[in-house]
């Protein structure tokens, strides 16, 4: 999957984008990272890339000439989506994510900055993502959280497929609680069941955790799950 982000900023990424799974993932060619900045596509002699907004009011608006040429320069494979990283669009969620990786094979994501872009940028955008209902001071820790959380999904990033249907929200419930060595510290032990060897006992229980943490935590999530298709009880299993 190709990504092309449109960023003031392009040093940002620089880390995360070499760190960890994501770095592996680039560097194996899963997927490619371009770094475009709008500023190079200024045609004034101070690369001036925002200004006021009509009507006054607080702060700056980034310029449309910019946004526009950086992502009129890019090349445009056959399923891509133009993604504006903003507070007002779509929040991200696990459903999400599988969609931008199953459906498109280029994502160009948008980064904002200071109040906002010129609202015609949007004749560019097909799609409007937030990370949720806050404001940060720009796109790009948005962007980065998509572009993390799409790359993870592609195959061959992870390295056991199984345990990316075992996560969090990909059922519809939380994921359960897990321990490792030792079975005993400072005597909060490991549940029994997970020392048992049963197997058939420990998807049971699993299961039940995820449904309870699930309750406690996530009652939205929760009230979701009951009402899909894929709800099921324990002692159904």
């Amino acid at each position: 999957m190709r990504f092309d982000i449109i960023t003031l900023f392009p040093d940002f990424f620089t880390s995360p984008l070499s760190s960890g799974l994501l770095g592996k993932a680039l560097i194996k060619q899963i997927a490619a990272v371009h770094l475009v900045n709008p500023r190079n596509f200024t045609t004034d002699k101070h690369h001036k890339v925002d200004d006021e907004p009509y009507g006054g009011g607080v702060g700056m608006l980034m310029k449309l000439e910019p946004i526009f040429a950086a992502v009129e320069s890019l090349p445009i494979l056959p399923r891509r989506e133009v993604i504006l990283m903003t507070p007002q669009g779509q929040t991200i969620n696990q459903p999400l994510l599988r969609e931008l990786t199953t459906s498109y094979d280029q994502l160009v994501i948008i980064c904002g900055s200071y109040e906002g872009v010129d609202e015609r940028v949007l004749h560019l955008v097909t799609r409007e993502v937030s990370l949720g209902d806050f404001v940060l001071t720009g796109g790009e820790i948005p962007a980065l959280a998509l572009i993390n959380g799409v790359v993870r999904l592609l195959p061959g990033t992870v390295g056991k497929v199984e345990s990316l249907k075992a996560e969090s929200f990909e059922a519809g419930l939380l994921d359960y609680p897990q321990y490792t060595r030792p079975a005993d510290f400072r005597g909060w032990k490991v549940p029994d069941v997970l020392l048992s060897g049963n197997h058939q006992q420990i998807a049971h229980w699993r299961y039940e955790q995820q449904i309870e943490r699930t309750h406690q935590r996530r009652p939205d999530l929760y009230e979701n799950w009951l009402n899909s298709d894929g709800a099921q009880e324990p002692e159904k299993l």
